[in-house]
């Protein structure tokens, strides 16, 4: 990698050049770095930390803000302490589903699996669940939960880690999570922002003569920002997150972690953010213009994995001299400590926090394949078990994430088969220990199905984010303790499409088939299909077996080519459930949970229907430095809006999920103005607060309409609200629908509930380029309810101006 000198020696306004980007995309400079204020409740936290600051020295101060790694802990990321300041220091660990590097830690749901359970209360405790266990290890801090990628791409490698396309269901989910974990005294840390969209190329390369290659700029304009990929952050900032992370790749020429009109601009003055931006670990590329452009905490502290033995770092003793010769004015520095310490006391961190397992650090050195008598360390110590009853909530929300696709003529639940054949790779135990989704990320060659992770189902996916799975329940093992049929399965997929079923006898009564798709950081997806030959398998078997049921273990858009064959009587979409897998899958399989699962994505009928390819370049051209160009021309027509736009009719669309039982509306709905819309624009003299100004969360309007079960189980239906506007009263490139809210009601059978939904400015406002400024539309609005985006039973209209 190649070697950069670090000069401090800037003006004081100095933002590093912006390589090339494509025409009509630039990030301007934004300065000076907003001053935090302690607004959104923060207020006696903020006074101590101006307190405690007061009391420091610029080094002290520099060492608030540069991270340590390898520090001894066993987090992946340290702020040492200073003990004069009875400042005890911070544990950061990855990550949004489980603490990766720790033993006898739980192994969550994935955020793809979150977002398809459409559940508020689910995604809290999850978010709550996840505070107590990196609160238990002594972590101050979750890298988590995702936004970044948003899921621009259906084939990017880390979408499974984010929620949702759909910037509401994101936002929501976002929302919930932080909640949960900082109600446990945990810093959350919102990432990556933005347009973290793709992972090839997604941080700088060199190329052979030793040029370096910049990352990919993800080229985005000023609306589509606002509506889409900044929308869930904001909902973040709202929720009184602790911290967000900048993102490795560049935005509009610029990189994440340099860039002022990002961090300067947009988080700390319009959306009023009031923690600390932390880098992704290793995402600097300057000194003292990233701490101008608004960058607060350097991660892990030195600049590459190469420097951990000599310490050089952006920042550390570079930064000291930067505020010396005021290149980097020590008033800034002062923020920067500042919004780093007004968290920690915020969330009581100073008093009585446990302190880190002591298991940790070898557990951490033992992920690199490294010894712990390397380190002349004794044995590991006892871990601590921070578990509790959490498997509970893993395996409900597993199975509340499980979407029921297809089920013709009823075939699921399953009626007490007697004969079960059982077949795929992903129904067998874990062949290679239940820890080789934790490994450190394989950065080596194309993503391709993993040699030695072939056998064995797929609770998450691969990389910073995934886990060190305690134990994984498989799909096999779950069947046989909940069954007591006769069970007969070849989990071999290339030896069933060699010879097919045909030898087993007596003929199943079902065929169940596992299918798997692997996704991870590092590396994006190369085919839309389950991995493994899954379409020949799934062919094979159902050739054989008139009751073919599959279940899919995805991180998320898969095209199913055989999901109209007749023989397959039903689908389960499971995407990673966590360690409860098997038993989350046969709670729903045989009835003992209905499934409420809704798509948080679109299923396409063919790939192309998809026309936002990843951007990857080869040959010698992948060696321009300014040939890493990703134009967002699509705008806000991703996922379903993309669908609606084109007029494409989609496999199973956004929001889709069927149910042992019917739902349907009574009645009209009923759209209620519950406060007059004075002006277009949100009241101007109020004070920006953390999410932004504070009118656009205003409500403005109800909805009001009533569910019934109309079959014969009890069971949870997802109602879904849309608006649209008049087309002649918006910008072209408007979508035709947005989803602006949803709720899971639980009803037995027979049972009707009324549902209300509250419209917000935000919610029926578009962002206006000129005005800068968000901006409702004259006319009228039309407010939809339904099922999924493509089932809408109810509408009416209202006026806004």
């Amino acid at each position: 990698m190649k070697q950069f000198a670090i000069v401090f020696v800037v003006l004081a306004l100095c933002q590093t050049p912006a390589a090339k980007a494509a025409t009509g995309y630039t990030s301007p400079q934004v300065f000076p770095s907003p001053n935090a204020t302690g607004d959104g409740g923060w207020s006696e936290a903020y006074h101590k930390a101006e307190e405690l600051i007061s009391k420091l020295s610029v080094e002290q101060k520099v060492s608030l803000v540069t991270g340590t790694i390898f520090g001894g802990s066993g987090c992946v990321g340290n702020i040492n302490p200073i003990d004069s300041a009875g400042f005890k220091g911070l544990c950061l660990q990855d990550g949004p589903l489980s603490v990766r590097t720790a033993d006898l830690a739980s192994t969550f749901p994935a955020g793809v699996t979150v977002a398809a359970s459409w559940d508020r209360e689910l995604m809290y405790a999850r978010g709550k669940a996840l505070g107590a266990e990196f609160r238990g290890k002594g972590a101050h801090l979750i890298n988590g939960p995702v936004a970044g990628p948003l899921g621009r791409h259906p084939m990017g490698g880390r979408n499974w880690e984010g929620f949702s396309p759909d910037p509401y269901l994101t936002g929501v989910a976002m929302n919930s999570t932080i909640r949960g974990t900082q109600d446990m005294g945990v810093q959350a840390c919102a990432k990556h922002i933005i347009g973290n969209e793709q992972e090839t190329q997604r941080t700088n390369s060199f190329s052979p003569n030793g040029t370096e290659v910049a990352a990919i700029s993800s080229n985005i304009d000023d609306r589509t920002m606002h509506e889409l990929y900044l929308w869930p952050f904001a909902d973040a900032v709202k929720s009184g997150v602790a911290s967000v992370m900048c993102a490795y790749n560049r935005i509009n020429g610029t990189y994440s972690c340099e860039n002022s009109k990002l961090l300067n601009g947009l988080l700390k003055s319009e959306l009023g953010f009031q923690g600390y931006v932390i880098s992704d670990w290793f995402s600097m590329h300057s000194g003292a213009p990233s701490a101008l452009a608004g960058l607060d905490m350097n991660m892990p502290g030195v600049i590459r994995i190469e420097d951990m033995l000599s310490g050089n770092s952006y920042w550390g003793k570079n930064l000291t001299r930067a505020v010396g010769n005021h290149s980097v004015p020590e008033s800034r520095l002062n923020d920067m400590t500042r919004r780093i310490l007004t968290p920690y006391f915020y969330l009581g961190q100073d008093k009585d926090y446990p302190s880190v397992d002591p298991s940790s650090f070898h557990v951490l050195i033992k992920s690199y394949g490294l010894e712990p008598s390397q380190f002349g360390l004794p044995r590991a110590p006892p871990a601590r078990d921070v578990r509790g009853n959490h498997k509970a909530l893993i395996r409900q929300l597993g199975a509340a994430g499980i979407v029921l696709l297809k089920n013709t003529n009823s075939a699921l639940p399953l009626k007490k088969p007697q004969n079960i054949g059982i077949f795929g790779y992903d129904a067998a135990d874990v062949a290679d220990g239940v820890n080789y989704q934790g490994n450190i990320i394989d950065a080596l060659g194309p993503l391709t199905p993993h040699t030695g992770f072939t056998v064995g189902t797929l609770s998450v996916g691969g990389g910073s984010g995934s886990a060190r799975n305690p134990y994984v329940v498989s799909p096999l093992q779950a069947i046989r303790d909940r069954s007591d049929a006769r069970l007969q399965y070849i989990l071999n997929n290339e030896f069933i499409i060699e010879s097919g079923i045909a030898t087993l006898y007596p003929d199943p009564d079902v065929c169940l088939v596992f299918l798997k798709t692997w996704s991870e950081e590092g590396r994006d997806r190369l085919s839309f299909e389950n991995d493994y030959n899954s379409t020949q398998l799934v062919e094979k078997v159902a050739s054989s077996c008139p009751n073919t049921v599959v279940i899919t273990h995805s991180s998320g858009v898969n095209t199913l080519p055989w999901a109209h064959n007749t023989n397959v009587t039903a689908i389960l979409a499971a995407h990673y459930p966590g360690q409860e897998s098997g038993n989350s899958i046969v709670d729903v399989l045989f009835g003992d949970v209905n499934p409420s699962g809704r798509l948080p994505y679109t299923i396409p009928v063919h790939e192309s229907d998809y026309d936002f390819p990843i951007v990857n370049i080869t040959g010698p051209a992948a060696y321009d430095t300014a040939a890493w160009q990703s134009d967002f021309t699509e705008g806000l027509m991703i996922d379903y809006r993309h669908f609606d736009a084109m007029n494409i009719k989609p496999l199973y669309e956004f929001g889709f999920g069927l149910s042992y039982t019917t739902f349907d509306f009574e009645g009209e709905l009923e759209a209620k103005s519950v406060k007059s819309i004075l002006s277009q624009f949100p009241n101007s003299t109020t004070r920006i607060a953390p999410g932004g100004n504070p009118d656009l969360y205003t409500e403005l309007f109800t909805a009001t309409t009533t569910v019934r079960n109309t079959g014969k189980v009890d069971g949870d239906s997802v109602v879904q609200l849309y608006v649209s506007f008049e087309a002649a009263r918006v910008p072209e490139g408007t979508p035709k629908k947005v989803l602006r809210g949803f709720e899971k009601v639980h009803l037995k059978a027979g049972e009707e509930a009324q549902v209300q939904f509250q419209l917000t400015r935000r919610d029926l406002s578009f962002w206006n380029t000129t005005a800068q400024n968000w901006q409702i539309p004259a006319g009228d609005a039309h407010v939809m309810l339904g099922f999924s985006s493509r089932d809408i039973r109810q509408k009416t209209d209202i006026k806004l101006l």
